[in-house]
């Protein structure tokens, strides 16, 4: 089969499809960061080129909804980073993103997903054909993410990881174990990657958006073993 991974660095999904026999290739204006095929540029230059399938990962920044209050025109907080879109200005950044995902989904190529957090692809576009968390393919972590389909099948969960139990600040051993309110609570679920108030543990920094965009392996493994075979 061959295998477009557009908007990937990271080399995660090819070579999972590589690993399974595939002619895989990972594209993006980024240089790859692992040996392997990868085109350094425009997608759009190779969208034509004979794929069977492609899985594409478009940068979510303007279309999560996180941060969602930049979209709107104000007041705002002022110790906003400079260079930050606010306003109209991420409004348009989000419709030249959500064109780009059209694009890509109307791509001349049987197979298609789009992966992507929750956010404005189901609003202004379609609602996802299905929904993956990392904790339901062998890790420790919640990030809840959604897949917009052409032609393929659901991804069906590999191995789910238990998560802890958070009840008023306190990880406890068992459900109705709180020291605090002795059970009257519901419990939160929280996986490795969740402090006990559910905020992402990773550190800010320059380079957190690309380490937040990973395509986590267990993802990448069931997509190259169960799409792979089609």
């Amino acid at each position: 089969m061959k295998v477009l991974i557009a908007c990937e660095t990271s080399g995660t999904v090819r070579d999972a499809f590589i690993a399974k026999g595939h002619d895989a290739m990972s594209c993006d204006l980024l240089p790859t960061e692992k040996p392997g095929p990868h085109y350094q540029g425009d997608v759009q230059d190779i969208l034509n080129n004979g794929w069977d399938l492609m899985i594409a990962h478009p940068d979510c920044t303007y279309l999560t909804n996180s941060a969602a209050w930049a979209f709107g025109d104000g007041p705002y907080h002022q110790k906003i980073k400079p260079g930050t879109l606010v306003g109209e200005a991420r409004r348009e950044a989000r419709r030249e993103a959500i064109a780009f995902v059209k694009l890509l989904m109307d791509a001349p190529i049987p197979l298609i997903a789009i992966e992507n957090p929750v956010g404005s692809i189901s609003t202004y576009i379609r609602p996802a054909d299905q929904y993956i968390q990392p904790y339901e393919y062998g890790h420790d972590a919640s990030k809840k993410t959604g897949l917009w389909l052409k032609g393929l099948p659901l991804l069906t969960p590999i191995k789910y990881v238990e998560p802890r139990l958070v009840c008023c600040g306190v990880v406890l051993t068992d459900k109705y174990g709180c020291p605090n309110c002795c059970g009257d609570k519901k419990p939160l679920q929280r996986w490795g990657n969740q402090t006990n108030s559910g905020q992402n543990k990773l550190t800010p920094g320059p380079m957190r958006w690309l380490d937040r965009a990973r395509t986590y392996q267990g993802w990448a493994d069931a997509m190259a073993d169960q799409w792979g075979g089609l």
